[in-house]
């Protein structure tokens, strides 16, 4: 059987005194999509950010494809790795974050041709043709030329998901990519989202939508606390719950 896509094993992370995540395990294989469900303050998007060494971590290990990102151990000691190194490791994951980050002054196909041509090493061709395909696919083809300032935040979201997915990542990261949308433009995204799962995408969210945590993931996760309350698939989760913590938090959602 080939490594898990993503497998993290006792991990730990602190901001001074204060432990955010309390030894997290999570294993994934290819085509799981895995949503991170829970209060604010829970620890889902430090979690998330460890994964890709945004954020250092104290303890544990977070390996993907069987590659151990951002640590080695040499005498015995957790020493973090190269810079380079760890630019390298990154690349193996797309994060597509709250707020888009797209460079302003440059068009979609420009933000999105970026990362090919100075990380990946496309030439431009390659870059502008792969750049094209996956604007395309979000959506977004028709305003290829646009500059963000132009473009709604739901557009803007979906080019910020386009530059991720062109990169080719083994591991794709949400980080509530619909929380700073108005309502009327979240579901023009979580569309986008719901064809990469179907399509067979391994992914990792952390989401408000109940709803589509239920209907696009192949297991929920419940964080509580820095922990994991509670883990399974959305139907044991969402009308099963055991905890009166998760019972809770289900009703205080809405679902």
């Amino acid at each position: 059987m080939s490594a898990p896509v993503l497998e993290i094993t006792n991990l730990h992370k602190r901001f001074g005194d204060l432990e955010v995540l309390k030894g997290i395990d999570l294993t994934m294989h290819k085509g799981d999509v895995v949503s991170l469900i829970g209060s604010s303050g829970s620890g889902k998007t430090t979690l998330l950010r460890c994964v890709n060494l945004l954020e250092q971590y104290e303890d544990g290990v977070v390996s993907i494809s069987g590659e151990q990102i951002g640590y080695t151990i040499k005498n015995g000691k957790r020493i973090l790795l190269p810079e380079k190194q760890i630019a390298r490791q990154r690349a193996m994951t797309g994060m597509a974050f709250q707020h888009f980050n797209l460079f302003p002054h440059m068009t979609a196909i420009r933000n999105v041709m970026l990362g090919l041509v100075k990380t990946r090493g496309m030439d431009k061709d390659q870059a502008h043709s792969t750049a094209e395909q996956w604007l395309q696919r979000v959506g977004m083809h028709e305003r290829r030329n646009h500059f963000p300032g132009q473009l709604s935040g739901g557009q803007q979201q979906r080019v910020a998901i386009a530059r991720a997915i062109a990169m080719n990542p083994q591991l794709m990261l949400f980080d509530e990519v619909t929380s700073a949308l108005d309502p009327e433009l979240v579901n023009e995204v979580l569309s986008v989202v719901r064809d990469l799962a179907n399509d067979g995408m391994t992914m990792l969210l952390v989401t408000h939508e109940m709803q589509f945590a239920h209907d696009v993931s192949s297991k929920i996760i419940f964080m509580q606390d820095g922990t994991i309350g509670e883990e399974g698939p959305p139907e044991q989760l969402f009308r099963h719950p055991k905890s009166e913590r998760l019972a809770e938090f289900l009703k205080s959602s809405k679902f």
